[in-house]
C-alpha cells in the first residue's frame, strides 16, 4: 500500500507530464506497477518466511518489527527522494545516482540542500517512519498468540509442529515464487520491460519501482563485469598516433597538441568551397529538451 501511495504522489507531483493521456493508461501503469511492488514486498519478507524453520526465530517479533520499520523507512526515503529526482531527469533512481554522489558529493549536497525543499522530506520521512513502527507493533498486538511467557518465548503447546510449519513453509514459497517471478508465463522473470505496455512513456516509467531499478542500478554498477571491460594494449603515444591517423586529413592542422589528441582546424580545399558562408552555432551544454522549447513546451 506504501508503494502505491508514492506512485501516485509520483504521478500527482509530476502532474505536468500527463498532458492528453487518458486516466485509463495511468491505471494500467499502476496495475502494473503493483506487480513490481509485489516483487520488492516479497524480498522484504524473506527473513520472516524463514523463521518457520525454528519457534525461536518466530517468537523474535521484536526484531521482526524493527527489520520491517527499518526496510520500510529505506524505500520511503527512496521513493521521497524519486520526486525531485523524476522531474529533473524524466527516469526512475538508476546509475545517475552513484555518478553524481561520485563526482562531487560536496557540490551535488550543497546543490540538494540549497535546491530543494530537503527539510520538509526528511520530516515527512521521520513522521511516516514512526506511523510504521505503530502500525507494525500494531500488527505485532493483534496477531500474538495468547499463550505466550512474559519472556516473549512460546509454550511448547502454542507451537505447531514442524511438519505443519513446513506444510506452510512450501505454501508461501509457492506464492513468494509467483510474486517474484511477476508473472505465470513460462519464460524470464518480471523485467522493466513489462512496465512499458502503453504509448506514454510517464505512465510506462511510473510502472517501475525505484527501488529495483536502484538496487538493479548498483548491482550492474559493482558486478564483476565491469573489471573485464577492455583494457588498452598500446601504449598511450601509439595509440594517440592511430587515432590522428585515423581522424586527420591532409588539410587539418593540429591545434594545442600536447593537451589536446586531435584538435583541429579544418581548412577546406578551394575548389570545394562555396562562396556563400555559413554560420553554425554549436551549444556545448547540456540542458533538457523540455526546458528549451525542443519538445514541444514553451521555452
Amino acid at each position: 500500500m506504501m508503494y502505491t501511495l508514492l506512485r501516485i504522489g509520483l504521478l500527482v507531483y509530476n502532474r505536468e507530464m500527463i498532458g492528453d493521456t487518458p486516466a485509463s493508461t495511468f491505471l494500467e501503469a499502476l496495475f502494473n506497477g503493483t506487480r513490481f511492488d509485489l516483487r520488492l514486498t516479497v524480498y522484504l519478507l524473506i527473513p520472516l518466511v524463514l523463521s518457520l524453520f525454528s519457534a525461536r526465530a518466530m517468537a523474535a517479533r521484536g526484531f521482526f518489527r524493527f527489520w520491517l520499520t527499518l526496510v520500510g523507512s529505506i524505500t520511503l526515503f527512496f521513493g521521497l527522494m524519486e520526486m525531485d529526482f523524476y522531474r529533473e531527469f524524466h527516469q526512475r533512481l538508476n546509475g545517475l545516482v552513484f555518478q553524481y554522489v561520485k563526482e562531487d558529493p560536496k557540490t551535488v549536497l550543497s546543490m540538494l540542500w540549497y535546491g530543494f525543499p530537503v527539510v520538509r522530506y526528511l520530516l515527512a520521512w521521520a513522521i511516516v517512519t514512526w506511523l510504521l513502527s505503530l502500525v507494525f507493533k500494531g500488527i505485532d498486538r493483534l496477531t500474538r498468540p495468547r499463550h505466550v511467557t512474559t519472556t516473549g518465548t512460546h509454550n511448547v503447546s502454542s507451537v505447531a509442529p514442524w511438519y505443519m510449519r513446513l506444510g506452510v513453509f512450501v505454501l508461501v514459497l509457492l506464492v513468494m515464487v509467483v510474486c517474484i517471478r511477476g508473472t505465470l508465463r513460462q519464460g524470464p522473470p518480471l523485467r522493466w520491460g513489462d512496465a512499458y505496455t502503453t504509448d506514454s512513456n510517464f505512465a510506462n516509467q511510473l510502472g517501475l519501482n525505484g527501488t529495483l531499478t536502484l538496487i538493479t542500478a548498483a548491482k550492474s554498477r559493482m558486478s564483476e563485469d565491469r573489471d573485464n571491460i577492455w583494457k588498452a594494449t598500446l601504449p598511450q603515444a601509439d595509440a594517440q598516433q592511430t587515432v590522428r591517423d585515423m581522424l586527420l586529413t591532409s588539410h587539418d592542422k593540429l591545434v594545442e597538441s600536447d593537451i589536446a589528441a586531435v584538435r583541429r582546424d579544418f581548412t577546406p580545399p578551394v575548389e570545394n568551397t562555396l562562396p556563400i558562408r555559413n554560420v553554425v552555432v554549436i551549444l556545448m551544454e547540456s540542458f533538457a529538451g523540455h526546458s528549451v522549447g525542443a519538445l514541444g513546451n514553451d521555452a
